[in-house]
């Protein structure tokens, strides 16, 4: 099943995925910091929504209450 979540107070406006079995596919990016969009994408592709929840809930953007790293883990939160 595909899940769109808009992120709240960071750069990245919006983040599209599914997840299959609990995994997670073909996540895009829209906004933010194409470097950090590539990469992410390319590092959670088939990785545990768990997993990168563990990993990235907490992460903190300078000065901001959140980051784009833990706007992921929210949503992949509110998809499960």
């Amino acid at each position: 099943m595909k899940h769109e979540y808009t992120p709240k107070g960071v750069c990245a406006r919006k983040f599209e995925f599914t997840l299959n079995d609990g995994k997670i596919n073909g996540l895009q990016i829209t906004g933010g910091c194409s470097g950090y969009s590539s990469g992410v994408m390319k590092l959670v592709e088939g990785m545990s929504a768990d997993d990168v929840i563990k990993r990235l809930e907490g992460v903190k953007c300078s000065g901001k209450p959140s980051s784009c790293p833990e706007q992921l883990a929210l949503a992949l939160k509110s998809a499960m």
